[in-house]
């Protein structure tokens, strides 16, 4: 019986998606750019599968553990997904900790993998999510679903960005780092409602422009001001407030608990050079887990 049966997949607790207001979406950009965003992501895949391929080799030579993993994430109207990225974590990253975020400097990444998040390349697999419809090439970044159900009760109106395919560049991706806390959060909010409210086709091909600098190694931020494409969020006092009571209450348990996003607890730090040095994750005692931080 074994054989056949299929893992049984979690039960996510996603929050509805609220209908947009008038003037919320740029509808009739959003109603057909969907099949532009398949056939870019089949252009670029010719170019783009050689490389994924040479890099899944070259991140199974440098470290144990699957070239590519597979991450479930939330997309349009709160439908979860399977996401696609190569590795750059140890095998096993979470087996400590459970979903967290990505920390600043944060011991779990590789060698070779601080080198594919510096120029963006882990995020390349992405482009079969295009493909099948999954994302769109431009887009809010879809969150965790063990994260979504909290985030959406901290950040009012966070459901919104959902009203839109997620993407694998975009607005608020070019101009803020990756998330480590709520107050991140917030401010990219802001910038995923600008671009589902003013998206175009003049502003996506600045966003793709912009996030090619990225890939080649150049500064983005500086490419993003010549293309009028910066931005400065400030968050209004009483948000702030509440996002720095958040980030401390955040950081006091060294296990948080379920749902609640935080980043990888440094006093964990030598029990992960142990799981380390048994070769990133021994699959005898350390039982894989399907999800790995936010990237």
């Amino acid at each position: 019986m074994g054989l056949f049966s299929r893992k049984r997949e979690p039960e996510y607790q996603i929050p509805p998606v609220p209908p947009p207001a008038d003037g919320e979406v740029a509808e009739g950009y959003f109603r057909w750019v969907g099949w532009l965003n398949r056939i870019g992501a089949a252009l670029l895949l010719l170019p783009a599968i050689p490389i994924i391929l040479v890099l899944v080799f070259l991140v199974r030579l440098t470290s144990y553990g699957p070239g590519i993993y597979r991450q479930k994430r939330v997309g349009k109207n709160g439908q979860v997904f399977t996401l696609y990225k190569i590795r750059t974590m140890i095998h096993n990253a979470e087996a400590l900790t459970g979903p967290v975020w990505t920390a600043p400097n944060d011991p779990r990444i590789t060698k070779f993998g601080k080198l594919l998040r510096a120029v963006h390349l882990d995020e390349l697999p992405q482009l079969f999510n295009v493909l099948m419809g999954h994302m769109a090439l431009i887009g809010p970044r879809p969150e965790r679903p063990e994260f979504t159900e909290y985030l959406a009760q901290e950040v009012p109106g966070y459901m919104k960005r959902y009203v839109v395919p997620p993407g694998i560049t975009g607005l608020a991706q070019i101009n803020l780092p990756p998330d480590t806390d709520v107050d991140n959060v917030r401010k990219k909010l802001v910038l995923d409602l600008e671009y589902i409210r003013t998206a175009n086709w003049k502003l996506d091909l600045k966003i793709l422009l912009c996030t090619a600098v990225r890939l080649l190694g150049f500064s983005g931020m500086w490419m993003a001001k010549q293309l009028g494409l910066y931005r400065e969020v400030h968050l209004p006092p009483e948000a702030a407030e509440k996002a720095a009571e958040a980030g401390r209450a955040e950081r006091k348990p060294a296990a948080p608990p379920a749902g609640v996003p935080t980043t990888f607890p440094p006093e964990l730090l030598p029990r992960l050079v142990t799981l380390s040095a048994s070769g990133n994750g021994d699959r005898k005692t350390h039982a894989p887990q399907p999800t790995v931080p936010l990237s």
